[in-house]
């Protein structure tokens, strides 16, 4: 499996983590969008690569992994607020 590198992980993680951000209505900076969006891609790739034995490759593959690893991370992160 080859990977995007640093740059294109940083500009795909930032492009999926605002597009998230505005599905998901959120108010994030630049910052928090681009560790959402790598960190929301790393997440649901390894899931996807646990469960189904592949994962999406390529700048629009990672861009919605990306998308919606970082759906869902702001998703749980609105949860465990809601709980405090």
């Amino acid at each position: 499996m080859t990977g995007l590198g640093w740059i294109a992980a940083i500009i795909v993680g930032g492009i999926a983590g605002w597009l998230a951000e505005k599905f998901m209505k959120g108010d994030h900076g630049l910052l928090l969008n681009i560790f959402m969006g790598i960190v929301g891609a790393m997440l649901l790739n390894a899931i996807l690569l646990f469960i189904f034995g592949f994962t999406l490759g390529g700048w629009i593959g990672q861009l919605v992994v990306g998308f919606i690893g970082a759906c869902l991370l702001i998703a749980a992160i609105r949860a465990m607020r809601g709980r405090s």
